[in-house]
Protein backbone atom coordinates (compact mmCIF):
# COMPACT_ATOMS: atom_id res chain seq x y z
CA UNK A 1 0.00 0.00 0.00
CA UNK A 2 1.50 3.30 -0.77
CA UNK A 3 2.55 5.15 2.29
CA UNK A 4 0.75 8.60 3.45
CA UNK A 5 3.61 11.04 4.77
CA UNK A 6 3.19 11.71 8.34
CA UNK A 7 3.71 15.18 9.61
CA UNK A 8 4.08 16.15 13.49
CA UNK A 9 1.13 18.87 14.18
CA UNK A 10 -0.13 20.81 11.21
CA UNK A 11 -0.07 20.41 7.53
CA UNK A 12 -1.30 21.73 4.23
CA UNK A 13 -2.30 20.31 1.21
CA UNK A 14 -3.31 21.66 -2.20
CA UNK A 15 -3.31 20.61 -6.00
CA UNK A 16 0.18 22.89 -7.00
CA UNK A 17 3.08 22.58 -4.46
CA UNK A 18 3.44 26.56 -4.30
CA UNK A 19 0.53 26.90 -2.45
CA UNK A 20 1.13 23.71 -0.21
CA UNK A 21 4.16 25.27 0.95
CA UNK A 22 2.89 28.93 1.32
CA UNK A 23 0.32 27.08 3.99
CA UNK A 24 2.94 25.44 5.74
CA UNK A 25 4.86 28.21 5.78
CA UNK A 26 2.23 30.38 7.54
CA UNK A 27 1.81 27.55 9.93
CA UNK A 28 5.37 27.77 10.57
CA UNK A 29 4.65 31.05 11.34
CA UNK A 30 2.14 30.14 13.83
CA UNK A 31 -0.57 30.83 11.74
CA UNK A 32 -3.68 29.13 12.20
CA UNK A 33 -5.39 26.67 9.52
CA UNK A 34 -7.62 29.56 7.83
CA UNK A 35 -4.84 31.76 7.68
CA UNK A 36 -2.75 29.26 6.29
CA UNK A 37 -5.80 28.69 3.42
CA UNK A 38 -5.32 32.07 2.71
CA UNK A 39 -1.95 32.27 1.72
CA UNK A 40 -2.95 28.69 -0.16
CA UNK A 41 -5.64 30.54 -1.71
CA UNK A 42 -3.88 33.49 -3.02
CA UNK A 43 -0.82 32.00 -4.32
CA UNK A 44 -3.38 29.31 -6.33
CA UNK A 45 -5.03 32.29 -7.54
CA UNK A 46 -1.46 33.11 -8.95
CA UNK A 47 0.17 30.05 -10.28
CA UNK A 48 -2.87 27.81 -11.40
CA UNK A 49 -4.94 30.28 -13.28
CA UNK A 50 -6.77 27.52 -16.01
CA UNK A 51 -8.47 26.21 -12.37
CA UNK A 52 -8.99 29.29 -10.38
CA UNK A 53 -8.83 33.12 -9.53
CA UNK A 54 -9.68 35.60 -7.72
CA UNK A 55 -12.59 36.48 -9.94
CA UNK A 56 -14.26 33.25 -9.43
CA UNK A 57 -16.35 31.77 -5.92
CA UNK A 58 -15.34 29.43 -2.65
CA UNK A 59 -16.95 27.84 0.05
CA UNK A 60 -15.16 27.12 3.09
CA UNK A 61 -16.29 24.09 5.80
CA UNK A 62 -13.64 25.23 9.79
CA UNK A 63 -13.74 23.23 12.21
CA UNK A 64 -13.04 24.73 15.63
CA UNK A 65 -9.85 23.68 17.43
CA UNK A 66 -11.14 20.79 20.22
CA UNK A 67 -12.73 17.19 19.55
CA UNK A 68 -16.60 18.44 19.20
CA UNK A 69 -15.52 21.51 17.93
CA UNK A 70 -18.15 23.40 16.05
CA UNK A 71 -18.03 23.48 12.02
CA UNK A 72 -18.80 26.34 10.14
CA UNK A 73 -19.83 27.20 6.59
CA UNK A 74 -18.50 30.45 4.65
CA UNK A 75 -20.77 30.72 1.74
CA UNK A 76 -18.64 32.66 -0.81
CA UNK A 77 -20.56 32.76 -4.37
CA UNK A 78 -21.35 35.65 -5.68
CA UNK A 79 -25.21 36.30 -7.51
CA UNK A 80 -26.34 37.38 -10.69
CA UNK A 81 -25.83 40.92 -11.53
CA UNK A 82 -28.52 43.68 -12.40
CA UNK A 83 -28.58 43.35 -15.95
CA UNK A 84 -28.38 39.46 -16.25
CA UNK A 85 -31.98 38.99 -17.47
CA UNK A 86 -33.64 36.22 -19.54
CA UNK A 87 -34.59 39.33 -21.69
CA UNK A 88 -31.22 40.08 -22.34
CA UNK A 89 -30.19 37.00 -23.73
CA UNK A 90 -33.14 36.45 -25.40
CA UNK A 91 -32.72 39.53 -27.69
CA UNK A 92 -29.47 38.79 -28.32
CA UNK A 93 -30.53 35.91 -29.91
CA UNK A 94 -29.52 33.22 -26.83
CA UNK A 95 -31.51 29.72 -26.12
CA UNK A 96 -28.54 29.49 -23.22
CA UNK A 97 -26.14 31.75 -21.87
CA UNK A 98 -22.60 31.70 -23.52
CA UNK A 99 -19.71 30.18 -21.73
CA UNK A 100 -17.11 32.36 -23.08
CA UNK A 101 -16.54 36.09 -23.10
CA UNK A 102 -18.18 39.09 -21.68
CA UNK A 103 -21.76 37.27 -21.81
CA UNK A 104 -20.37 34.52 -19.34
CA UNK A 105 -19.55 36.71 -17.00
CA UNK A 106 -22.97 37.11 -15.32
CA UNK A 107 -22.19 36.83 -11.72
CA UNK A 108 -20.11 38.57 -8.90
CA UNK A 109 -17.09 36.90 -7.72
CA UNK A 110 -17.59 35.78 -4.10
CA UNK A 111 -14.16 34.37 -3.05
CA UNK A 112 -12.56 37.22 -1.83
CA UNK A 113 -15.59 37.82 0.44
CA UNK A 114 -14.59 34.88 1.83
CA UNK A 115 -11.42 34.73 2.75
CA UNK A 116 -12.38 38.44 4.25
CA UNK A 117 -15.35 36.39 6.27
CA UNK A 118 -13.15 33.59 7.35
CA UNK A 119 -10.12 36.09 8.58
CA UNK A 120 -12.82 37.34 10.74
CA UNK A 121 -13.64 34.15 12.28
CA UNK A 122 -9.46 33.36 12.55
CA UNK A 123 -9.73 36.86 14.55
CA UNK A 124 -12.30 35.67 17.03
CA UNK A 125 -10.43 32.40 17.07
CA UNK A 126 -7.20 33.74 18.47
CA UNK A 127 -5.70 34.45 14.55
CA UNK A 128 -3.83 37.41 14.62
CA UNK A 129 -0.82 37.13 10.87
CA UNK A 130 -1.57 40.49 9.21
CA UNK A 131 -3.45 40.30 5.57
CA UNK A 132 0.36 41.69 3.90
CA UNK A 133 2.00 38.47 5.72
CA UNK A 134 -0.67 35.95 4.39
CA UNK A 135 -0.58 37.54 0.67
CA UNK A 136 3.19 37.94 0.70
CA UNK A 137 4.15 34.65 -0.94
CA UNK A 138 1.23 35.74 -3.35
CA UNK A 139 2.32 38.66 -4.10
CA UNK A 140 6.16 37.49 -4.54
CA UNK A 141 4.73 34.66 -7.39
CA UNK A 142 3.31 38.08 -9.88
CA UNK A 143 6.89 39.71 -9.23
CA UNK A 144 9.20 37.07 -9.93
CA UNK A 145 6.45 34.98 -12.72
CA UNK A 146 5.84 31.66 -12.27
CA UNK A 147 6.39 28.75 -14.13
CA UNK A 148 3.21 27.35 -16.21
CA UNK A 149 2.21 24.17 -14.61
CA UNK A 150 2.10 20.57 -16.34
CA UNK A 151 -1.49 20.85 -15.34
CA UNK A 152 -2.33 23.99 -17.20
CA UNK A 153 0.08 22.59 -20.24
CA UNK A 154 -2.07 19.67 -20.40
CA UNK A 155 -5.57 22.08 -20.64
CA UNK A 156 -7.67 22.13 -24.09
CA UNK A 157 -10.25 24.59 -23.17
CA UNK A 158 -13.79 23.73 -24.46
CA UNK A 159 -14.93 26.21 -26.88
CA UNK A 160 -11.25 27.36 -27.84
CA UNK A 161 -11.97 29.81 -30.15
CA UNK A 162 -14.64 31.77 -27.90
CA UNK A 163 -12.31 31.82 -25.37
CA UNK A 164 -9.39 33.25 -27.68
CA UNK A 165 -12.06 35.58 -28.59
CA UNK A 166 -12.38 36.71 -24.54
CA UNK A 167 -10.93 40.39 -24.08
CA UNK A 168 -7.33 39.72 -22.66
CA UNK A 169 -7.50 35.75 -23.12
CA UNK A 170 -5.01 35.41 -25.76
CA UNK A 171 -2.72 38.34 -24.26
CA UNK A 172 -2.67 36.75 -21.07
CA UNK A 173 -3.03 32.56 -21.42
CA UNK A 174 -1.94 32.08 -24.91
CA UNK A 175 0.47 34.56 -26.46
CA UNK A 176 -0.18 35.12 -30.00
CA UNK A 177 -2.86 32.57 -30.19
CA UNK A 178 -0.55 29.57 -29.21
CA UNK A 179 -1.01 27.53 -25.98
CA UNK A 180 2.19 28.01 -24.36
CA UNK A 181 4.76 25.13 -24.63
CA UNK A 182 6.79 23.40 -21.78
CA UNK A 183 9.27 25.24 -19.97
CA UNK A 184 6.91 28.88 -20.76
CA UNK A 185 6.66 31.61 -17.66
CA UNK A 186 4.47 34.03 -16.75
CA UNK A 187 4.66 37.56 -14.92
CA UNK A 188 0.89 38.82 -14.25
CA UNK A 189 2.38 42.33 -13.49
CA UNK A 190 -1.12 43.99 -13.05
CA UNK A 191 -2.84 40.60 -10.58
CA UNK A 192 0.26 41.75 -8.36
CA UNK A 193 -0.83 45.08 -8.73
CA UNK A 194 -3.92 44.36 -7.34
CA UNK A 195 -2.80 41.94 -4.35
CA UNK A 196 -0.58 44.35 -3.04
CA UNK A 197 -3.65 46.91 -3.05
CA UNK A 198 -5.39 44.61 -1.14
CA UNK A 199 -2.48 43.69 1.14
CA UNK A 200 -2.35 47.92 2.26
CA UNK A 201 -5.86 48.24 1.91
CA UNK A 202 -7.60 45.22 2.89
CA UNK A 203 -9.81 42.65 1.06
CA UNK A 204 -12.94 44.97 1.39
CA UNK A 205 -11.34 46.89 -1.09
CA UNK A 206 -12.08 44.59 -3.68
CA UNK A 207 -15.92 45.22 -3.46
CA UNK A 208 -16.53 48.59 -2.02
CA UNK A 209 -12.67 50.35 -2.57
CA UNK A 210 -10.67 51.17 -5.41
CA UNK A 211 -10.30 47.77 -6.98
CA UNK A 212 -14.07 47.42 -6.99
CA UNK A 213 -14.34 50.71 -8.99
CA UNK A 214 -11.89 49.52 -11.19
CA UNK A 215 -13.47 45.82 -11.64
CA UNK A 216 -16.72 47.74 -12.37
CA UNK A 217 -15.29 50.01 -15.01
CA UNK A 218 -13.69 46.83 -16.58
CA UNK A 219 -16.81 44.91 -16.77
CA UNK A 220 -19.12 48.14 -18.09
CA UNK A 221 -16.23 48.58 -20.72
CA UNK A 222 -16.81 45.00 -22.26
CA UNK A 223 -20.53 45.26 -21.36
CA UNK A 224 -21.00 42.42 -18.95
CA UNK A 225 -23.74 42.13 -17.04
CA UNK A 226 -22.41 42.96 -13.15
CA UNK A 227 -22.21 46.57 -12.31
CA UNK A 228 -20.07 48.56 -9.85
CA UNK A 229 -23.05 48.56 -7.44
CA UNK A 230 -23.38 44.67 -7.87
CA UNK A 231 -19.97 44.72 -6.43
CA UNK A 232 -20.76 46.49 -3.39
CA UNK A 233 -23.70 45.24 -2.53
CA UNK A 234 -21.76 41.57 -2.14
CA UNK A 235 -21.42 39.90 1.16
CA UNK A 236 -20.28 36.53 2.37
CA UNK A 237 -21.85 34.80 4.72
CA UNK A 238 -21.96 32.22 7.20
CA UNK A 239 -24.62 29.58 7.02
CA UNK A 240 -25.25 26.04 8.51
CA UNK A 241 -23.65 23.30 7.34
CA UNK A 242 -25.11 20.08 6.20
CA UNK A 243 -23.86 16.98 8.15
CA UNK A 244 -24.93 13.00 8.40
CA UNK A 245 -24.26 10.54 10.59
CA UNK A 246 -22.70 7.50 9.82
CA UNK A 247 -21.74 4.48 11.87
CA UNK A 248 -18.71 5.72 13.79
CA UNK A 249 -18.27 9.40 12.44
CA UNK A 250 -20.22 12.23 11.40
CA UNK A 251 -19.70 14.00 7.72
CA UNK A 252 -20.57 17.78 6.71
CA UNK A 253 -20.86 19.27 3.54
CA UNK A 254 -22.40 22.58 2.13
CA UNK A 255 -25.94 23.15 1.92
CA UNK A 256 -27.58 24.80 -1.42
CA UNK A 257 -26.49 26.51 -3.62
CA UNK A 258 -24.22 23.51 -3.73
CA UNK A 259 -24.45 20.02 -4.65
CA UNK A 260 -22.87 19.31 -1.01
CA UNK A 261 -26.69 17.37 -0.79
CA UNK A 262 -25.86 14.98 -3.18
CA UNK A 263 -22.10 14.54 -1.75
CA UNK A 264 -23.97 13.42 1.61
CA UNK A 265 -27.03 11.47 -0.07
CA UNK A 266 -24.45 9.15 -1.50
CA UNK A 267 -22.57 8.26 1.55
CA UNK A 268 -25.70 7.28 3.20
CA UNK A 269 -27.62 5.60 0.03
CA UNK A 270 -24.45 3.32 0.26
CA UNK A 271 -24.24 3.02 3.73
CA UNK A 272 -27.91 1.37 3.82
CA UNK A 273 -26.18 -1.66 1.24
CA UNK A 274 -24.43 -2.87 3.68
CA UNK A 275 -20.85 -3.23 1.76
CA UNK A 276 -17.84 -4.52 3.80
CA UNK A 277 -15.05 -4.48 1.90
CA UNK A 278 -13.52 -2.37 -1.33
CA UNK A 279 -12.52 -2.65 -3.86
CA UNK A 280 -14.95 -5.46 -5.65
CA UNK A 281 -18.14 -5.09 -7.59
CA UNK A 282 -20.46 -4.49 -4.94
CA UNK A 283 -18.21 -1.77 -3.47
CA UNK A 284 -17.69 0.37 -7.17
CA UNK A 285 -21.62 -0.89 -8.20
CA UNK A 286 -23.16 0.27 -5.21
CA UNK A 287 -21.41 3.89 -4.93
CA UNK A 288 -22.27 4.40 -9.11
CA UNK A 289 -26.13 3.45 -8.17
CA UNK A 290 -26.17 5.38 -4.97
CA UNK A 291 -24.85 8.48 -7.42
CA UNK A 292 -27.66 8.28 -9.31
CA UNK A 293 -30.35 8.16 -6.80
CA UNK A 294 -28.80 11.00 -4.87
CA UNK A 295 -28.34 13.13 -8.32
CA UNK A 296 -32.20 12.46 -8.74
CA UNK A 297 -32.88 14.04 -5.59
CA UNK A 298 -30.19 17.16 -6.22
CA UNK A 299 -31.65 18.15 -9.73
CA UNK A 300 -34.82 17.80 -8.35
CA UNK A 301 -34.30 20.45 -5.40
CA UNK A 302 -30.79 22.33 -5.09
CA UNK A 303 -31.25 26.08 -5.91
CA UNK A 304 -30.92 29.12 -4.43
CA UNK A 305 -31.31 29.05 -0.89
CA UNK A 306 -33.84 32.37 -0.63
CA UNK A 307 -36.30 29.63 -3.33
CA UNK A 308 -35.67 26.21 -1.96
CA UNK A 309 -39.15 24.30 -1.73
CA UNK A 310 -37.72 22.16 0.83
CA UNK A 311 -35.41 21.94 3.75
CA UNK A 312 -32.15 20.18 2.26
CA UNK A 313 -31.34 18.79 5.80
CA UNK A 314 -34.75 16.74 5.45
CA UNK A 315 -33.60 14.19 2.88
CA UNK A 316 -30.72 13.15 5.10
CA UNK A 317 -32.24 11.03 6.82
CA UNK A 318 -32.39 7.24 7.71
CA UNK A 319 -36.08 6.99 6.08
CA UNK A 320 -34.57 8.51 3.15
CA UNK A 321 -31.56 6.45 2.53
CA UNK A 322 -33.30 3.20 3.55
CA UNK A 323 -35.69 4.17 0.60
CA UNK A 324 -33.24 5.07 -1.74
CA UNK A 325 -31.28 1.71 -1.19
CA UNK A 326 -34.03 -0.65 -1.37
CA UNK A 327 -34.66 1.24 -5.53
CA UNK A 328 -31.27 0.21 -6.08
CA UNK A 329 -30.70 -3.61 -8.04
CA UNK A 330 -27.99 -4.92 -6.85
CA UNK A 331 -26.84 -6.91 -9.91
CA UNK A 332 -28.03 -4.46 -12.86
CA UNK A 333 -27.33 -0.78 -13.32
CA UNK A 334 -29.91 1.74 -13.44
CA UNK A 335 -30.78 3.82 -16.76
CA UNK A 336 -28.59 7.77 -16.67
CA UNK A 337 -31.46 10.54 -17.89
CA UNK A 338 -29.52 13.27 -16.12
CA UNK A 339 -28.20 16.15 -17.08
CA UNK A 340 -24.77 16.78 -16.17
CA UNK A 341 -22.16 19.62 -15.17
CA UNK A 342 -18.30 21.03 -16.07
CA UNK A 343 -16.22 22.36 -13.52
CA UNK A 344 -12.57 22.96 -12.63
CA UNK A 345 -11.72 24.24 -9.29
CA UNK A 346 -9.15 23.50 -7.25
CA UNK A 347 -9.72 21.70 -3.85
CA UNK A 348 -7.13 22.61 -0.60
CA UNK A 349 -7.46 21.06 3.28
CA UNK A 350 -5.30 22.46 6.01
CA UNK A 351 -4.62 21.38 9.77
CA UNK A 352 -2.89 23.31 12.46
CA UNK A 353 -1.71 21.53 16.01
CA UNK A 354 -4.78 22.65 17.71
CA UNK A 355 -6.86 21.25 15.84
CA UNK A 356 -8.24 23.61 13.74
CA UNK A 357 -9.27 22.03 9.78
CA UNK A 358 -10.22 23.64 6.78
CA UNK A 359 -11.81 22.27 3.71
CA UNK A 360 -11.67 24.64 0.88
CA UNK A 361 -12.68 24.97 -2.64
CA UNK A 362 -12.17 27.53 -4.72
CA UNK A 363 -13.39 28.17 -8.58
CA UNK A 364 -13.54 30.00 -12.12
CA UNK A 365 -16.52 27.28 -12.60
CA UNK A 366 -14.95 25.80 -16.29
CA UNK A 367 -11.10 25.49 -17.28
CA UNK A 368 -10.36 29.38 -17.94
CA UNK A 369 -13.84 30.58 -16.79
CA UNK A 370 -15.35 33.41 -19.03
CA UNK A 371 -12.12 33.63 -20.17
CA UNK A 372 -12.33 37.19 -19.80
CA UNK A 373 -9.24 38.99 -17.82
CA UNK A 374 -9.93 42.45 -16.54
CA UNK A 375 -7.39 44.76 -17.86
CA UNK A 376 -7.03 47.09 -14.80
CA UNK A 377 -7.13 44.74 -11.97
CA UNK A 378 -5.52 41.19 -14.15
CA UNK A 379 -8.60 39.84 -12.43
CA UNK A 380 -9.85 36.54 -14.90
CA UNK A 381 -13.73 36.55 -14.33
CA UNK A 382 -15.49 33.11 -13.57
CA UNK A 383 -18.87 31.66 -15.66
CA UNK A 384 -20.84 30.13 -12.83
CA UNK A 385 -23.51 31.30 -14.72
CA UNK A 386 -23.61 29.27 -16.98
CA UNK A 387 -25.32 27.03 -14.72
CA UNK A 388 -28.38 29.27 -14.78
CA UNK A 389 -31.31 28.48 -17.30
CA UNK A 390 -32.99 31.08 -19.48
CA UNK A 391 -36.19 29.40 -19.39
CA UNK A 392 -38.58 30.89 -16.15
CA UNK A 393 -40.32 27.74 -15.23
CA UNK A 394 -36.42 26.10 -14.93
CA UNK A 395 -35.27 25.14 -10.95
CA UNK A 396 -32.32 27.59 -11.48
CA UNK A 397 -33.69 30.38 -13.97
CA UNK A 398 -31.35 33.89 -14.87
CA UNK A 399 -32.34 36.47 -12.96
CA UNK A 400 -30.77 39.53 -11.07
CA UNK A 401 -29.21 38.73 -7.42
CA UNK A 402 -30.33 35.08 -7.87
CA UNK A 403 -27.63 32.84 -7.06
CA UNK A 404 -26.50 30.00 -9.57
CA UNK A 405 -26.36 26.40 -8.54
CA UNK A 406 -22.59 25.09 -7.68
CA UNK A 407 -21.08 22.13 -8.21
CA UNK A 408 -18.66 23.00 -5.67
CA UNK A 409 -18.96 21.22 -2.22
CA UNK A 410 -15.95 20.95 0.11
CA UNK A 411 -16.30 18.03 2.77
CA UNK A 412 -15.06 16.77 6.64
CA UNK A 413 -15.88 14.51 8.33
CA UNK A 414 -15.51 13.73 12.58
CA UNK A 415 -14.54 10.12 13.60
CA UNK A 416 -16.02 9.34 17.31
CA UNK A 417 -12.51 7.69 18.31
CA UNK A 418 -11.44 11.30 18.06
CA UNK A 419 -9.82 12.01 13.89
CA UNK A 420 -10.57 14.79 11.97
CA UNK A 421 -10.72 14.72 8.40
CA UNK A 422 -10.68 17.22 5.58
CA UNK A 423 -10.80 15.87 2.12
CA UNK A 424 -12.18 16.86 -1.10
CA UNK A 425 -11.83 16.79 -5.23
CA UNK A 426 -12.60 19.09 -7.87
CA UNK A 427 -14.25 18.21 -11.36
CA UNK A 428 -18.19 19.30 -11.49
CA UNK A 429 -20.54 16.63 -11.19
CA UNK A 430 -17.21 13.71 -10.16
CA UNK A 431 -16.97 15.94 -6.72
CA UNK A 432 -19.44 14.16 -5.24
CA UNK A 433 -18.43 10.79 -6.78
CA UNK A 434 -14.84 11.28 -6.15
CA UNK A 435 -15.42 11.89 -2.70
CA UNK A 436 -17.25 8.91 -2.12
CA UNK A 437 -15.07 6.69 -3.72
CA UNK A 438 -11.66 8.27 -1.02
CA UNK A 439 -13.85 8.22 1.66
CA UNK A 440 -15.06 5.02 1.15
CA UNK A 441 -11.66 3.45 0.49
CA UNK A 442 -10.56 5.29 3.65
CA UNK A 443 -13.04 3.67 5.84
CA UNK A 444 -12.45 0.07 4.69
CA UNK A 445 -9.28 0.93 5.56
CA UNK A 446 -7.07 2.07 3.06
CA UNK A 447 -4.45 5.17 4.26
CA UNK A 448 -4.97 8.61 2.52
CA UNK A 449 -2.55 8.32 0.31
CA UNK A 450 -3.85 4.93 -0.92
CA UNK A 451 -7.36 6.00 -0.76
CA UNK A 452 -6.42 9.23 -3.00
CA UNK A 453 -3.88 7.02 -5.82
CA UNK A 454 -6.70 4.62 -5.96
CA UNK A 455 -7.79 4.48 -9.82
CA UNK A 456 -11.65 6.02 -9.96
CA UNK A 457 -14.44 6.06 -12.04
CA UNK A 458 -16.47 9.07 -13.16
CA UNK A 459 -20.06 7.86 -13.96
CA UNK A 460 -22.05 10.60 -16.63
CA UNK A 461 -19.91 12.94 -19.04
CA UNK A 462 -16.81 14.66 -18.17
CA UNK A 463 -16.06 18.46 -18.85
CA UNK A 464 -13.40 16.85 -21.37
CA UNK A 465 -15.58 13.63 -22.83
CA UNK A 466 -19.19 14.00 -24.08
CA UNK A 467 -19.80 10.23 -23.89
CA UNK A 468 -22.35 9.37 -21.29
CA UNK A 469 -20.75 6.06 -19.63
CA UNK A 470 -18.87 4.62 -16.77
CA UNK A 471 -15.40 5.99 -17.69
CA UNK A 472 -12.70 4.55 -15.63
CA UNK A 473 -8.86 5.35 -15.34
CA UNK A 474 -6.47 1.66 -16.46
CA UNK A 475 -5.54 0.58 -13.35
CA UNK A 476 -9.15 -1.49 -12.49
CA UNK A 477 -8.80 -5.08 -11.79
CA UNK A 478 -10.31 -6.40 -16.17
CA UNK A 479 -12.57 -9.10 -14.01
CA UNK A 480 -14.49 -5.86 -12.23
CA UNK A 481 -14.54 -4.46 -15.46
CA UNK A 482 -15.69 -7.31 -17.04
CA UNK A 483 -18.67 -7.59 -14.35
CA UNK A 484 -19.68 -4.02 -14.32
CA UNK A 485 -20.14 -4.23 -18.22
CA UNK A 486 -21.75 -7.24 -17.26
CA UNK A 487 -24.44 -5.94 -15.40
CA UNK A 488 -25.19 -3.06 -17.91
CA UNK A 489 -22.77 -0.44 -17.25
CA UNK A 490 -21.44 1.82 -20.20
CA UNK A 491 -18.16 0.57 -19.56
CA UNK A 492 -15.58 3.18 -21.17
CA UNK A 493 -11.56 2.34 -19.91
CA UNK A 494 -9.16 5.30 -20.12
CA UNK A 495 -5.61 4.74 -21.76
CA UNK A 496 -4.21 6.81 -19.04
CA UNK A 497 -3.37 4.88 -15.93
CA UNK A 498 -3.36 8.96 -14.06
CA UNK A 499 -5.99 10.99 -15.33
CA UNK A 500 -7.30 14.67 -15.35
CA UNK A 501 -10.43 13.67 -15.92
CA UNK A 502 -10.70 11.82 -12.49
CA UNK A 503 -9.96 15.02 -10.70
CA UNK A 504 -7.73 16.10 -7.97
CA UNK A 505 -8.27 14.66 -4.70
CA UNK A 506 -6.64 15.40 -1.33
CA UNK A 507 -7.47 14.18 2.27
CA UNK A 508 -5.62 15.18 5.46
CA UNK A 509 -6.16 13.09 8.93
CA UNK A 510 -5.41 14.26 12.06
CA UNK A 511 -5.22 11.45 14.89
CA UNK A 512 -5.91 11.87 18.50
CA UNK A 513 -2.33 11.76 19.48
CA UNK A 514 -2.02 14.92 17.59
CA UNK A 515 0.32 13.36 14.00
CA UNK A 516 -1.23 14.68 11.16
CA UNK A 517 -0.99 12.00 7.59
CA UNK A 518 -1.96 14.28 4.63
CA UNK A 519 -1.65 13.61 0.98
CA UNK A 520 -2.93 15.18 -2.64
CA UNK A 521 -3.62 13.75 -5.90
CA UNK A 522 -0.79 12.18 -8.15
CA UNK A 523 -3.22 13.77 -10.92
CA UNK A 524 -2.36 17.30 -10.01
CA UNK A 525 0.60 19.00 -9.62
CA UNK A 526 0.95 19.39 -5.75
CA UNK A 527 1.68 17.48 -2.74
CA UNK A 528 1.25 17.69 1.23
CA UNK A 529 3.64 19.78 3.12
CA UNK A 530 3.61 20.38 7.29
CA UNK A 531 5.61 20.26 10.34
Amino acid sequence: MIETPVFGASAAAAPHHLASEAGRAVLAEGGNAIEAMVAMAATIAVVYPHMNAIGGDGFWLVHEPGGKGRVHAIEACGPAGALATIERYREMGHDTIPARGPDAAVTVAGAIGGWQTALELSRSLGGRMPLKDLLSNAIAHCDAGYAISDSELRTWPQQVEAAKLAPGFSEFFWPGGEQPKAGARRKPEALGATFKHLADAGLDDFYRGDIGREIGADLAAMDAPVTRQDMAAFKARLVQPLAIQLPGLAVYNFPPPTQGLASLLILGIFEKLGIERAEGFDHHHGLVEATKRAFAIRDRYVTDPAHLQIDPASLLSDAVFAREAAAIDRKRAASWPFKSGDGDTVWMGAIDASGMAVSYIQSIYWEYGSGCILPRTGVNWQNRGVSFSLDKRALNPLAPSRKPFHTLNPAFARFADGRIVSYGAMGGDGQPQFQAQILTRYRFGQNPAAAVDAPRWLFGRSWGAGSLSLKLESRFDPMLLARLAAAGHPVEEYSEAYSDQFGHAGMLVKHPKGHVEATHDPRSDGDARGL
